[in-house]
């Protein structure tokens, strides 16, 4: 009952606002939260279906994955081609490019603590390896893990050169 009340929320929402997204922040799914055979009982199965409802309806889904997926990319990247997008917070993302990057867009995960402590070097090469390794092929997005409350301005000068630079198809 509740998994078909969120459905009808999100389209009405899309339907609404005249958005062709929704998106969904993912606060109990991770690694640490949960053992993979729990998630594949309580939590995978109804959130697998509220996406694929959503791509029924021609509705583009947006998941941000806070904490750690590497335990869950088996599973989470079953869906059609150019409609799912995951962002990742602590997630290793060469193996999230490799594992679902051929159906799912992969987005993330330069560290808020990096921009916000690290060095504009730092931050620059972090996120040439990741283009380095999340790019090719298409399918990726550079930002941040998580939300960045607090941030050198250097930083965030030297993240938008890194992505200038290395990351143009």
């Amino acid at each position: 009952m509740i998994l078909e009340q969120m459905i009808k929320r999100a389209i009405a929402s899309v339907n609404a606002s005249g958005v062709f997204t929704v998106n969904f922040p993912l606060h109990k799914g991770d690694d640490t939260f949960m053992s993979n055979k729990q998630f594949e009982k309580f939590y995978w199965p109804s959130l697998r279906k509220l996406i694929l409802a959503l791509i029924d309806e021609g509705i583009m889904v947006s998941l941000f994955c806070e904490g750690s997926y590497n335990n869950r990319l088996e599973y989470i990247g079953d869906f059609p081609k150019g409609w799912v997008t995951w962002q990742f917070d602590r997630t290793d993302m060469s193996n999230a490019k490799r594992i679902i990057g051929n159906n799912c867009c992969v987005v993330g995960n330069v560290p808020s603590s990096l921009i916000a402590f690290g060095t504009a070097k730092e931050v620059k090469d972090y996120c040439r390896k990741l283009i380095e390794s999340c790019a090719p092929g298409g399918g990726y997005i550079l930002t941040g893990g998580t939300a960045v409350t607090e941030a050198k301005p250097e930083n965030l000068r030297a993240f938008m050169e890194a992505a200038m630079e290395y990351g143009v198809y």
